[in-house]
C-alpha cells in the first residue's frame, strides 16, 4: 500500500478551554428541526422553580415543555384581553404598544 492510498483518520481538535467547550455545547443544542430555538438564561425564585418542577412532573413533561405551554397559555389570555381593551388589540399586543395589568392566568 502506498502512502498516497492510506486513509487518514479524521483528526479531532480539542477545544482550547472551558469557554470554547461551552460555546460548542450551546451551538450543538440550539439546533432544532425548524432552527427556532433560543437560549434563555435567567435566575428565578426558588418557589417558582419548585412549582415548575412539580407541574412538569405532574403532567409528565419536561420543565422546558411545561414552561413553553404556560407562556403560550398566558399569551392567549393576553390576546383575549387585548381585544376587549383596545380596538387594535392583537396588533397593539404584537407591536408592544399594549399595557395590561398583571392578573392570574388561571380562572
Amino acid at each position: 500500500m502506498t502512502t498516497a492510498t492510506k486513509l487518514k483518520a479524521p483528526t479531532m481538535t480539542q477545544p482550547s478551554n472551558n469557554a470554547q467547550r461551552q460555546a460548542d455545547y450551546r451551538a450543538r443544542h440550539l439546533k432544532s428541526e425548524y432552527a427556532q430555538l433560543q437560549r434563555l438564561n435567567l435566575m428565578i425564585d426558588l418557589h417558582a422553580k419548585r412549582a415548575l418542577e412539580r407541574l412538569a412532573s405532574c403532567y409528565g413533561v419536561t420543565q422546558k415543555s411545561m414552561l413553553e405551554s404556560l407562556i403560550r397559555q398566558a399569551q392567549e389570555v393576553a390576546l383575549l384581553e387585548a381585544e376587549v381593551v383596545s380596538p387594535n388589540g392583537p396588533a397593539d399586543y404584537y407591536a408592544g404598544r399594549l399595557g395590561l395589568p398583571m392578573v392570574l392566568v388561571t380562572p
